[in-house]
């Protein structure tokens, strides 16, 4: 993919954007990490990066980010789980000055491939109607009926990369993400997605002796949940393939909230009385991915089972609240 081994990725102190430079780093890549929040705020570091605190809303600092680069991961975007996207849609809409600056200076440096990180946001609100999801193709994005504000920039993105590409050459790749989940993600302050919230309430609840917790809603809107493992293979399968339509990146594994719940309670071997909160944001009744397209493209889908996903994140949960408990009572 070129004669540079120089990566960068946007939005690298982030959940996705840490393991990313990892990987990248451990496939030999030299990696470029840059993100708007203060270093110490970033959930993983990795000292063999270039790490460089940049705001990529800005033109100049998206050329900054990408001079050099062999090839780009956009990651980089104002957002958190369903409480943030419904309460913040202006500040999700603004992603899109990431984007349109990070395309406008990969094409003007010369970069050989850019890889845009949709979301299953985009697709149409009337697919995801009722609890017995069927599993969402990438045709179903159209007609257009995205989550309002962050699901419409992240559709908006696709746009721009499939004219970036038809207009300019660049090589662009688009994966739609389906709830990632997993070690070094945020568990709590309104930016965390359903398992990292359940992880953190269960654990807060043997920590405290509770018998009760909190659901958001009335447990039985389904997801499917797509551990991070999975998320960066098929993020990396996808950028190195010759797909350049946008490929689901999801697991296919639906599942209730309740079930989800169920599963964790059995990591952390106690049961709990579940009081349903039916006020709380909730997002779309139910959503899974079809994962036909990305099997037969890349000869390979998403794969790590909820369980096996779970534990690994719920022993990170417990881990950071214990030794916060530790440094409280200090």
């Amino acid at each position: 993919m070129g004669v540079r081994s120089l990566a960068v990725v946007a939005g690298a102190g982030g959940f996705i954007g840490g393991h990313l430079v990892g990987r990248l780093l451990q496939d030999g890549w030299a990696v470029r990490a840059v993100d708007v929040k203060p270093l110490a705020a970033w959930q993983q570091r990795h000292p063999q990066a270039e790490n460089t605190v940049d705001n990529l809303q800005l033109i100049d600092a998206c050329r900054r980010a990408v001079r050099g680069a062999a090839c780009v991961y956009n990651l980089a975007a104002d957002m958190g789980g369903m409480e943030f996207i419904e309460q913040h849609r202006a500040l999700c809409m603004l992603n899109v000055l990431i984007n349109t600056h990070l395309l406008l200076a990969s094409k003007d440096e010369g970069v050989g491939r850019y890889f845009f990180a949709s979301s299953a946001c985009v697709y149409s609100s009337t697919k995801q109607a009722r609890s017995e999801a069927e599993p969402l193709r990438e045709e179903d994005a159209y007609p257009a009926s995205p989550e309002d504000g962050y699901g419409w920039e992240k559709l908006f993105g696709e746009r721009m990369c499939r004219h970036f590409t038809e207009d300019f050459g660049l090589e662009t790749r688009v994966g739609r993400y389906h709830n990632i989940y997993g070690p070094h993600s945020a568990f709590a302050g309104g930016r965390e997605k359903a398992p990292a919230a359940i992880c953190r309430k269960i654990a807060r609840a043997m920590l405290d002796g509770s018998r009760t917790i909190s659901i958001w809603g009335d447990g039985r809107q389904t997801r499917s949940f797509t551990y991070i493992t999975d998320c960066i293979e098929g993020t990396r399968r996808l950028m190195d393939s010759e797909v350049g339509d946008p490929l689901n990146i999801g697991s296919s594994e639906l599942v209730s909230i309740d079930q989800l719940v169920d599963v964790v309670e059995g990591i952390a071997g106690r049961s709990f009385t579940r009081r349903y909160d039916t006020t709380a944001p909730q997002g779309v009744r139910g959503r899974n991915s079809d994962n036909r397209r990305i099997a037969s493209a890349l000869g390979w889908a998403p794969s790590v089972s909820l369980r096996d996903g779970l534990s690994p994140t719920y022993a990170w949960v417990m881990a950071q609240m214990l030794a916060a408990d530790r440094q409280l009572s200090g």
